[in-house]
């Protein structure tokens, strides 16, 4: 036996073998009996050995942690651990009693003793206790007993690791299972150093990587905490994960972990999507990454693959797994699918009329000039593919997700070349003829996936297709919009919008209010690279906004002729600092430059009316109370900012009881009154008595 700190010893000497296959930890809906004894199939089908038991919600592994299985629940999970057997899987019973354990409570101790001699009662022979996910604050008696947290742990793994008989496979979850959770750093962090050096050799330690849902995980990585854990850990991988985002689905391939790894680990588990019929990728391509040989024996990686690996191709592994899906989606004979249509029935001798049923005889055929009848096409490869791509992985989309977003991108910044002839005018409308087509695409895929036989896929998927499906008419049809066309199809939305027409309920208005929604987006609008952050206005920012003040009305009056007087905006008051903003209605931008925008608003504009001897009479301040100016540097190319802020002014005005708001603008200043045209509420509003060369914008709240 090698030194336990040789991972690749301890992965292949034969002592242990590389475990591989699925845990099934996630937060949420369980997965059935029926659809666990369907993964053992596959695993055993496609060479995975290992199924994980560690469903989150399953009150008796975690929150109920000490009680007994019913005799209901033991007939089950006896009859699972049987299965798993069958098909040559080990079964590794996890428990979690770390959201309220006293470690040094010595009928705690034996509460877990019982309740894992009950499951080993039942078949099972490997284990894992999980202490993911906790608080780290000791309890004073378990202060008084053990130095640290990691201690008290070590202590009780081990003398249940001993109560067990020192199983074959036994795996501990530690607190801080990846590197960013380590004080300061994996090399230093006392509490790993703790585990690696008094758990017992014979236990293996899972580990999810650099972060809890790891982008990458390097060979370096993981040998420096193979050093400090004296072991090769085994990971588990939450790449495919989806717990935490309800919105999100991941059917790209297992991949950014090259196949060096392999003999560095004890092995490895996915922790895959909650729905267990869409995780058929994530675990075909597990199993083809894990049988890479280490010395390049499956050379068959295109030169363009980004991974450069020697012995995985990610996109190869990926079209054979669609391969094989798409038969599944396509069988109407897998567990859980629809039936088979039955045969003719035989009528049987009764003077009762027979129950009507399916008998495969042709029903109605429409006539000449009747509709045809609806025909379902066949789903395809390229489907699947499309599927894939757009919900690929946490980190990124795939190919054809990156190339709609870019050219979205590309026709909104560049909409003017469909409003008049331009040189850029025939690319625009080639480039939005593409794109429509990749949204019918979209749109096709979707309505195959609807019409395909096996039933228990697209329940899985579909709330995630509808989803996409939506988001992608609302993207066509404002590019319609962009390209002047008319007509129900090019209306993204409206005044008044049915609920489909706007995203993301309650917690999409509580992400849009934060500062920097959407800086993490994994399309980044080229060329911006600027992160950008909203914060309310303070006094020491006066100076600041008076100099953006001064800059921006500088620019205007360049294109106005000498000698030309311009008469002052209700606003000037505000931005040179003469009359205070409203509580919670001053907003400034910043970028890492400095302050490089400002958003300030009067709930009663009357003093500003006041402060220039402007008369406006009652039925503008009835209709609009309050008063409101934006402005932003000219370096600030993307919208979104100024956007986001003006959003969360508004809200704010809308709060103190305001029914409207209005803005100023100089007849000149077609930066800002573009930008408020753009926001689609502000619309111009009759003020008798302006200046000639002012007008204003308002909008009801």
């Amino acid at each position: 036996m090698s030194t336990p700190g040789s991972a690749e010893g301890r992965a292949h000497t034969g002592t242990k073998r590389f475990i591989s296959g699925v845990v099934e930890g996630f937060y949420g809906r369980p997965w059935t009996m029926e659809q666990r004894t369907e993964l053992f199939k596959r695993e055993q089908k496609w060479g995975l050995n290992t199924y994980f038991y560690a469903p989150k919600n399953d009150y008796k592994h975690r929150m109920y942690w000490r009680d007994l299985y019913s005799a209901e629940e033991a007939g089950q999970l006896i009859a699972l651990i049987s299965a798993a057997k069958q098909h040559d899987v080990e079964f590794i019973y996890a428990i979690s009693p770390g959201l309220d354990i006293t470690y040094s409570n010595p009928k705690e101790v034996a509460a877990l003793k019982r309740k894992l001699d009950q499951v080993r009662h039942f078949g099972c022979r490997s284990f894992s206790l999980l202490f993911d996910d906790i608080e780290t604050e000791m309890c004073p008696a378990d202060k008084q007993a053990f130095s640290s947290f990691a201690h008290a742990q070590v202590a009780i793994t081990n003398t249940v690791y001993q109560h067990l008989g020192d199983p074959e496979t036994f795996l501990f979850c530690p607190t801080d299972y990846c590197a960013a959770f380590c004080t300061p750093n994996v090399s230093q962090s006392s509490y790993l150093h703790t585990v690696g050096e008094k758990l017992l050799p014979g236990i293996d330690v899972l580990w999810t990587g650099p972060k809890v849902v790891s982008h990458k995980i390097s060979v370096e990585s993981i040998e420096e905490v193979s050093s400090v854990l004296k072991r090769a850990p085994v990971i588990w991988d939450n790449i495919h994960a989806n717990d935490y985002d309800p919105q999100r689905t991941f059917l790209g391939p297992f991949k950014d972990r090259p196949t060096e790894l392999i003999p560095k680990l004890g092995g490895v588990l996915t922790n895959p999507n909650c729905e267990f019929y869409l995780n058929f990728v994530a675990i075909h391509t597990l199993a083809t990454w894990c049988k890479a040989t280490a010395d390049g024996a499956q050379r068959d990686v295109e030169m363009g693959d980004e991974e450069q690996d020697p012995c995985y191709s990610p996109q190869k592994a990926l079209t054979l797994a669609l391969t094989d899906w798409l038969q599944e989606f396509l069988s109407t004979d897998k567990p859980g699918g629809p039936c088979r249509p039955p045969a003719r029935l035989k009528k049987e001798s009764s003077d009762e009329e027979p129950m009507q049923t399916d008998v495969g005889e042709s029903s109605y055929a429409p006539g000449p000039g009747e509709n045809p009848l609806y025909t379902a096409e066949p789903l395809s490869l390229d489907d699947l593919k499309l599927l894939s791509d757009l919900f690929h992985l946490p980190y990124e989309h795939g190919p054809a997700a990156r190339a709609m977003l870019q050219d979205l991108d590309w026709l909104k910044k560049h909409s003017g070349a469909a409003a008049a002839e331009t040189d850029e005018t025939a690319e625009w409308r080639s480039r939005a003829q593409q794109f429509d087509g990749m949204c019918e695409a979209v749109v096709q895929m979707f309505n195959r996936l609807s019409n395909a036989p096996n039933r228990s896929i697209l329940y899985d998927l579909y709330n995630y297709i509808c989803d996409i499906k939506s988001g992608v008419d609302l993207a066509r049809a404002y590019v319609k919009t962009l390209g002047g066309e008319s007509g129900p199809s090019a209306k993204p939305m409206s005044e008044d919008p049915e609920p489909w027409g706007f995203r993301g309920g309650l917690s999409g208005e509580f992400q849009r209010m934060l500062p920097c929604h959407g800086n993490r987006d994994l399309f980044r609008h080229p060329p911006t690279t600027a992160v950008y952050s909203i914060r309310e206005y303070c006094t020491e920012d006066k100076l600041e906004v008076q100099r953006i003040s001064r800059e921006m009305q500088s620019a205007g009056e360049s294109k106005v002729p000498v000698m030309m007087m311009q008469p002052p905006l209700l606003c000037d008051g505000l931005s040179a600092g003469e009359i205070s903003p409203s509580p919670q209605c001053a907003l400034v931008l910043e970028d890492e430059i400095g302050v490089c925008g400002y958003a300030l608003a009067l709930t009663d504009a009357k003093p500003a009316a006041t402060k220039i001897q402007r008369a406006v009479s009652e039925s503008v301040f009835k209709d609009f109370p309050s008063l409101v100016t934006v402005q932003v540097l000219p370096r600030v190319t993307d919208p979104s900012p100024a956007k986001r802020m003006i959003g969360r002014l508004l809200s704010s005005i809308r709060s103190s009881g305001s029914r409207g708001v209005f803005c100023e603008l100089r007849q000149n200043d077609r930066r800002m009154h573009d930008f408020y045209a753009k926001l689609g509420s502000f619309k111009p509003v009759q003020i008798p008595g302006l200046p000639e060369d002012i007008f204003a914008m308002g909008t009801s709240l």
